[in-house]
């Protein structure tokens, strides 16, 4: 049976909506602080920093396990209904564990070239570039880069329908600007896009 487009949408955004939880109170700790340390080392390429401070290990760090571990939860919980578990991709348990470290892996790097081009026009780590413009292409770049890593990743790993990635694109963004303005209440963020 082929996997329903729209229950593995509902699948994935669940699953990340839950490591989002865990990933914002991770970033929140000052256990995670420790480990903000920059993924580019500091490297400059013409003149300006690759990535900035703000794309740091301590993301991957909670990340990508708690992804793998809420792919594992909701696949497990999904066998409770046959129909439903029938509607997914067709993966044991530890299947869905690698597939959720590899779409939260997906979903950090898709969010690195947009930092990259940031960083190279100007726009301080954590700012939105200046006009209304260039603004509302940032925050929508901001809410679909990560969203599109994280897709790619998942098709590269298992057949996933168009359809998915277009009822992922429709509601994810709403989801990840929520968590964007968490983490800004946290004092995570510097400001709430």
């Amino acid at each position: 049976m082929r996997p329903d487009p729209f229950v593995c949408a509902i699948f994935l955004i669940v699953a990340f909506v839950f490591a989002g939880l865990l990933h914002s109170a991770w970033l929140r700790s000052s256990t995670s602080r420790r480990l903000a340390i920059p993924i580019d080392g500091g490297a400059h390429f013409r003149g300006r920093r690759i990535f900035g401070e703000n794309k740091t290990i301590r993301g991957f760090v909670v990340l990508i396990p708690a992804a793998s571990l809420m792919f594992v939860l909701l696949a497990g919980a999904a066998r409770i209904v046959p129909d439903l578990a029938s509607s997914l991709w067709p993966l044991g348990l530890a299947g869905y564990a690698t597939l959720g470290a590899w779409a939260a892996l997906g979903f950090m790097l898709g969010e690195l070239p947009n930092s990259f081009v940031k960083r190279q026009l100007d726009i301080p780590p954590g700012q939105a570039a200046r006009g209304r413009i260039p603004a509302v292409i940032g925050f929508v770049v901001d809410r679909l880069d990560s969203i599109v890593g994280m897709l790619a990743a998942v098709t590269f790993a298992v057949p996933t329908p168009w359809t998915t990635w277009l009822w992922v694109l429709i509601l994810g963004p709403a989801i990840h600007w929520s968590f964007s303005v968490l983490l800004y209440r946290l004092g995570v963020k510097a400001r709430p896009a």
